[in-house]
């Protein structure tokens, strides 16, 4: 039985004045899966995570979603098939409140998100479905909270709930827990996994504790390709990780991590 993919690059390649910053990338990402995209400083990362979501567009190759050739498709047109980049389009008002941000969202999946003028009681009866998702992300204490009040952690939270508004069947999430103190990184991997349930999540993230704790299958880029693939115990102890990604330190650590988990 063949494995069912939700999105697929094939043969990407993205050259900028001859450099080459992404070079025959082939990723497949499982449905239902978290896959991790990880790698050193300069390994391609973001580039790859523009090109899949069309901020940028592939010089060769081709992008696929379920099946269908998105490579010539904008942003926009993506999100609205389901593909959506968390922590940058869901990026929150900071002078509305918690609840009105996700209502804001909600109106922008219903294609009215710039209708300020709309009659309160139209707007009103999105406040049911908006109470619900800061429920799923355990910010229902803080519905009328202004944003700007917010912890850094709880306002990744809230792009989550905002995300989740535009009912996603794949969340590309782009370092979610990025500038985090501990207390925050657990709460934020914690939702991830939640969140997850349902729904497909491809993740660059530079936290390995939250690799290991979250990912399914970690595909490793260096200087633009891919390196190699697989779960947590396979990559972190291929020695090519440890030297192209890691270095001798940090793959003590990491080697030090598995037995804690064990």
């Amino acid at each position: 039985m063949s494995t069912d993919y939700v999105l697929e690059s094939r043969n990407l390649v993205k050259s900028f004045k001859g450099f080459t910053a992404v070079d025959d990338v082939n990723l497949k990402v499982t449905r239902g899966h978290i896959h991790a995209l990880i790698g050193p400083n300069g390994a391609g990362k973001t580039t790859v995570f523009n090109l899949l979501t069309k901020f940028l567009s592939p010089t060769s190759g081709q992008i696929l979603f379920n099946g269908k050739d998105i490579t010539a498709m904008k942003p926009a047109a993506i999100a609205r098939a389901g593909v959506v980049r968390s922590f940058q389009i869901s990026a929150v008002f900071p002078q509305l409140t918690v609840l009105e941000n996700v209502r804001v969202a909600l109106q922008r999946k219903e294609g009215n998100s710039f209708h300020f003028w709309r009659p309160q009681k139209v707007l009103d009866r999105l406040n049911g479905r908006a109470l619900e998702l800061l429920t799923s992300v355990g910010l229902e204490d803080f519905a009328d909270a202004q944003t700007v009040d917010l912890s850094y952690g709880r306002k990744r939270a809230l792009e989550i709930a905002t995300t989740l508004a535009l009912d996603p069947e794949l969340m590309l999430l782009d370092e979610p827990t990025q500038g985090m103190g501990h207390e925050d990184v657990g709460r934020v991997a914690d939702l991830i996994k939640q969140v997850s349930v349902g729904r497909t999540i491809l993740m660059v993230e530079h936290n390995l504790h939250v690799v290991s704790k979250l990912a399914d299958r970690i595909t490793v880029l260096q200087r633009g390709a891919i390196l190699t693939e697989g779960d947590y115990p396979t990559v972190s102890r291929d020695p090519r990780v440890q030297e192209a990604y890691l270095g001798t330190a940090a793959s003590a650590d990491i080697n030090a991590d598995e037995e804690v988990e064990a």
